[in-house]
C-alpha cells in the first residue's frame, strides 16, 4: 500500500507519520454508520513479557480509541486459545482474526517464514524497517502470506538480540562440539555444521532445562526480558551479539477474509497502530536494557562477546545454509537475494555516519567514565 493511499484512505485526520512516534493514531472516532466489529488476537507471549504482550494491548488500545470502541480486539496470551507456535495455524483458518507472533516460529513449515523475522546475519531493526516499508520486503512477503490466507504487518522490533545464556565459558569454535544450545531453527541449523546440538525448547521450559544440565546454553532477547525469566541464576556466562537476530522483526497475522470484511477506516487504523507498537516496543527495549544489564552484571553475570573467530565460522556456515535451502526452495530464494541485495547497500552506508558516529561516542563515553572515577 502506498503511503499517499494510506493518508487518503485513512480518513480521520492520522498524521503523515503515523508509523514515525507514538500517540498518532490518537484520531477522532469514525462517522456515525460504521458497524461494530469485536476481533481476537492470539499471541505467541505470556503475560509476564510486558513488552511482547504488552504490544497486543497496545494495539487493542490504539484500534479501540480511535474508532470509539466500535472496533475492538480481545488479545489472548499464549496457551490461552492456541500455543505461542500455532498462532499462523489459528489465524490461517480463522480460529482467530488476527495472531502477534515471531514467524520464525513456522519455519517447519517453510523456511521462508523465517526471513519475516530474523534470520543469522540479516537485517539490523532499521534496515529491515527500510526494508519493508520503502524496500520491497512488504509487497514480497504480502505475496508469500497469501498462500497462507493471511496479510502481515510489522508489529515490533526488539532490536539486536543478545547471543544467550552459557553454563560454561565459549573461548573458540572448538568449544562449541557437543553444546547442547536452545536456540532458533535457521541458527541451529548453522550452528550444527560447528558441532552444536540445536534444542527446540519454549520459553516457559528454559529455566529448568538449564538449571538441570538437559540444556547448557539458551537464548532469548535480551537483558529486560531475561532478567524477569531469571536466567542468571542459573548461567552465569552472558555472550553477545546474538547475530541470527539482527533486528527481529514480530507480524501482527490478519486473516484475509476478516481484513477484507472492514471498512477501509478500520483497515487503515489497525495498520497505523501496529506500525506504531512497532516502534515503541523497540524504543521500550533500548530503553529498558541498559538498567537490567547493570543488574545482571552487579548479580555476578559474566558479560562476554563471541570471538571473531567464532563470529567468521558462524558467517561461513549460514551462507552455505542459504545456499542450501535456496537451492530447493524458490519463495526462499526470492525474498532472501532481494534481502541480500537490500543488505549489501544498507551495510555500506551504515558503516558510513552510523558506525563512525557510534564508535566515537562509545570510546568518548568511556573515557568520560575513566576520567570520572580518577576526579
Amino acid at each position: 500500500m502506498q503511503r499517499r493511499s494510506f493518508l487518503k484512505k485513512a480518513g480521520l485526520g492520522l498524521a503523515a507519520g503515523a508509523a514515525a512516534a507514538p500517540g498518532l493514531v490518537n484520531a477522532q472516532a469514525p462517522a456515525a454508520g460504521l458497524p461494530t466489529v469485536s476481533w481476537r488476537m492470539a499471541g505467541s507471549w505470556p503475560k509476564s513479557l510486558d513488552t511482547l504482550y504488552g504490544s497486543m494491548e497496545e494495539i487493542s488500545k490504539r484500534v479501540s480509541t480511535a474508532t470509539g470502541g466500535k472496533f475492538t480486539i480481545k488479545v489472548f496470551a499464549a496457551g490461552e486459545i492456541v500455543g505461542g507456535a500455532q498462532v499462523l495455524d489459528a489465524v490461517q483458518n480463522g480460529t482467530v482474526e488476527c495472531g502477534h507472533t515471531a514467524c520464525y516460529y513456522y519455519f517447519g513449515k517453510d523456511p521462508t517464514f523465517a526471513l519475516s523475522c530474523a534470520v543469522p546475519f540479516g537485517l539490523n531493526t532499521r534496515q529491515m524497517n527500510a526494508w519493508l516499508y520503502h524496500g520491497g520486503g512488504k509487497e514480497l512477503f504480502r505475496e508469500f502470506f497469501k498462500d497462507y490466507n493471511i496479510i502481515p504487518f510489522n508489529a515490533g522490533n526488539t532490536g539486536t538480540q543478545m547471543g544467550g545464556w552459557f553454563r560454561k565459558e565459549i573461548k573458540t569454535v572448538a568449544d562449541l562440539k557437543g553444546l547442547k544450545f536452545r536456540v532458533s531453527n535457521m541458527a541451529g541449523m548453522a550452528l550444527t555444521k560447528l558441532g552444536v546440538v540445536p534444542q527446540q525448547i519454549s520459553g516457559g521450559d528454559i529455566y529448568p532445562a538449564l538449571e538441570k544440565g538437559t540444556i547448557d546454553a539458551a537464548e532469548w532477547v535480551g537483558p529486560y526480558d531475561d532478567e524477569k525469566l531469571g536466567f542468571y541464576k542459573v548461567a552465569k556466562y552472558y555472550y553477545y551479539p546474538g547475530w541470527w537476530e539482527g533486528g527481529p522483526n514480530l507480524d501482527l497475522l490478519v486473516n484475509i477474509k476478516a481484513w477484507d470484511a472492514l471498512p477501509k477506516e478500520y483497515q487503515a487504523i489497525l495498520e497505523a497502530a501496529a506500525a506504531e507498537s512497532s516502534i515503541s516496543m523497540t524504543a521500550k527495549y533500548d530503553a529498558g536494557n541498559p538498567a537490567a544489564l547493570k543488574r545482571l552484571v552487579a548479580n555476578g553475570v559474566k558479560l562476554r562477546p563471541f570471538s571473531n573467530e567464532i563470529m567468521a565460522a558462524c558467517y561461513k556456515a549460514a551462507n552455505e545454509v542459504y545456499a542450501e535451502i535456496s537451492a530447493k526452495n524458490a519463495k526462499f530464494k526470492k525474498i532472501y537475494d532481494a534481502m541480500v541485495k537490500f543488505r549489501t547497500d544498507q551495510v555500506q552506508w551504515f558503516s558510513i555516519a552510523e558506525n563512525r558516529y557510534d564508535n566515537f561516542m562509545i570510546a568518548a563515553e568511556r573515557q568520560s567514565q575513566k576520567t570520572s572515577k580518577k576526579s
